[in-house]
């Protein structure tokens, strides 16, 4: 995904993202609800700090590239997470919760349930889980830094943990489904105004220029605590204090 051929390859297929949208001359945010099991956000994450301070820089890097200045719609970076498990948004999310006036209720309660059971199933001394940050990625509609795992226990351990999630009868039956294998990376931004003009053999090319300033700058994060979180919007992912988490 990160080779000079595949960004020439995926640049011709961008598209402008829905999730942003013009209103009064810039790009806002459109509504886009749903839940979601994530690692702490930036602004929540002290112990990975430096990760995400080096992501911000990459982020500004980017948005300084001599392109339209509505192609790129960057994302708060106190918003920077890496998502374990999607768990339901959009239509789906707004449909359930017609259908199921409890569905929200339910959902915390049987992640409760798996968190705990999934704790009691981390034997001691099991390794930490560390990702690290391999380069840019460039999907249809967004942009971002690719995750590869530091070693075979960190993946297995995320692994394992998708399995408890997506086999869950009781997550099943309300609606919960797996959607996409699993794909690490932290979105920096969603594609806007995408002109017709735009010369997209030289946007490749930039990018490529731009990651190969990236590499051999693989910058860590430590994944010790996934939260369910919801979200109105791509900007903001937020919990109540008693909503459930899991520390590894």
């Amino acid at each position: 995904m990160m080779l000079p051929e595949a960004y020439k390859s995926q640049v011709q297929h961008i598209q402008e993202s829905l999730k942003f949208q013009p209103h009064s001359g810039t790009r806002q945010a459109t509504p886009f609800p749903g839940y979601t099991l994530i690692t702490p956000t930036a602004d929540a994450a002290a112990e990975n700090s430096a990760f995400y301070e080096k992501l911000a820089t990459y982020q500004e890097q980017l948005l300084q590239l001599p392109v339209n200045h509505d192609l790129i719609v960057p994302v708060p970076p106190a918003s920077f997470h890496l998502t374990l498990a999607d768990l339901i948004w959009d239509h789906a999310y707004l449909d359930v919760c017609e259908k199921n006036p409890k569905f929200e209720e339910e959902l915390r309660h049987y992640c409760a349930e798996i968190f705990q059971q999934y704790q009691q199933s981390i034997t001691s001394g099991t390794n930490p889980i560390y990702w690290q940050m391999l380069g840019l990625v460039l999907m249809p509609r967004a942009l971002g830094v690719c995750l590869v795992p530091k070693d075979e226990s960190s993946y297995e351990q995320v692994i394992q943990f998708r399995r408890q999630i997506y086999q869950n009868p009781k997550l099943i039956a309300l609606g919960i489904e797996q959607h996409y294998h699993l794909t690490a990376h932290i979105t920096l931004g969603y594609f806007g105004d995408i002109s017709p003009n735009l010369d997209r053999n030289k946007l490749s090319d930039m990018l490529c220029e731009l990651n190969q300033q990236w590499l051999g700058d693989f910058p860590e994060i430590l994944v010790n605590r996934v939260e369910l979180r919801k979200f109105d919007d791509m900007t903001r992912y937020y919990r109540e204090p008693d909503w459930p988490s899991l520390d590894f």
